[in-house]
């Protein structure tokens, strides 16, 4: 009896070292190598979401140079201005304008005295006075045009107009510019406006390319215009 209690004793102490060794397995946190073998794996995949913010700020480089066309439309034609028919027109001086003999001697112009505004190449300025018909005021008739404009030609036209007022006032027109009518163009076609200026009238007519403006002292708007149709025939092309 003695010679197996011994026995079953280490058989006991055996299956309970055994059971122990099991629990502190089960209660490790640190696995042997599933933990550690874990977390390098986190890192990637943490590192991922981090790349696609990149990719968003490259999204909207597209976009940016979308507005870079819209300058490119801008050499279209405004489109306030006016298109006639008839095309283009050149300006060229005249011996004789509707009738009316361009000065000479002390009444042919010596300077310009109407600014033109910006003269580009490829442009013709026109400025001459005509001697009025006979029993006229005595004061020559101004002419001041310009052609091959490439803006709107009604803009020359206003620049023409202040300038050419400016002179008659100089030169014994009184008061003020009245309101502005328009008139027959004529078979150049275009716009044509007369206005008065005390007793003088100022006319200008405006086309695809050119732009013209008369002085005509002691005239009344109407007879001025059809006396600026005939001169125009003769100084447009």
């Amino acid at each position: 009896m003695t010679g197996r209690q011994p026995l079953a004793a280490r058989a006991l102490f055996a299956a309970s070292a055994l059971a122990a060794a099991l629990a502190l397995a089960a209660c490790d946190p640190e696995g042997a190598d599933g933990g550690d073998a874990a977390s390098p794996a986190l890192s990637p995949a943490a590192s991922a979401p981090k790349s696609s913010p990149a990719a968003s700020k490259s999204s909207p480089a597209a976009p940016v140079s979308s507005p870079a066309a819209p300058p490119s439309t801008g050499a279209a034609p405004s489109p306030s201005r006016t298109v006639y028919p008839g095309g283009k027109h050149t300006l060229a001086e005249a011996r004789t304008a509707g009738g009316l003999a361009r000065a000479t001697g002390d009444a042919q112009l010596s300077d310009v005295p109407v600014d033109p505004g910006e003269m580009r190449d490829g442009m013709t300025l026109v400025e001459a006075n005509y001697l009025p018909k006979a029993g006229g005021s005595g004061r020559p008739v101004l002419f001041a045009g310009v052609d091959n404009v490439s803006e709107d030609p009604s803009r020359r036209r206003e620049h023409l107009w202040h300038g050419l007022i400016a002179y008659a006032q100089g030169e014994g027109s009184t008061g003020n510019p009245g309101a502005s009518a328009q008139y027959p163009a004529g078979p150049l076609g275009g716009n044509l406006e007369c206005f008065p200026l005390g007793a003088d009238t100022l006319c200008g007519w405006v086309d695809n390319s050119t732009a013209g403006v008369a002085l005509f002292p002691g005239t009344a708007p109407a007879d001025a215009a059809e006396q600026f149709v005939l001169m125009r025939a003769d100084l447009e092309h």
